[in-house]
């Protein structure tokens, strides 16, 4: 059987336009020494910080109008009480003994944890 001769052609052509549809972001490789973006815990306060955390994590269950268990999360004196006993801590830590918070939901990340572990540390201010 003779092979045409313009078939090492056409494979070299079929290679090009298939290699071409290829974008630079999909043939270059992702440098595995980047650094994982850094938790910017500076200038925690409650109003800036602390409660768009609670908000957006809690007060769908904790909050004046649900109030599931009694507990309000929804004001910076309520929030308080549990962040001075330790159960805000024990709860979004999932600490041993402690119901693991949010219910049901995936824990906070462990910059937000971070971010009200040193509101509570500064001895959780209104600021």
């Amino acid at each position: 059987m003779k092979i045409p001769s313009c078939l090492p052609l056409l494979i070299l052509l079929a290679a090009v336009i298939a290699c071409s549809s290829d974008k630079e972001e999909d043939v270059t490789p992702t440098p595995t020494n980047q650094q994982p973006q850094q938790c910017d815990t500076n200038n925690v306060t409650y109003s800036g910080t602390v409660a768009g955390i609670i908000a957006a994590n809690c007060n769908s269950c904790h909050s004046t109008a649900v109030a599931t268990n009694g507990v309000v999360l929804d004001n910076h004196a309520r929030l308080k009480q549990y962040a001075d006993n330790g159960k805000l801590m024990g709860v979004i830590n999932h600490a041993p003994g402690f119901p693991p918070m949010p219910q049901g939901g995936a824990k906070l990340s462990d910059c937000n944890i971070a971010k009200i572990k040193k509101w509570v540390d500064a001895g959780a201010p209104n600021n």
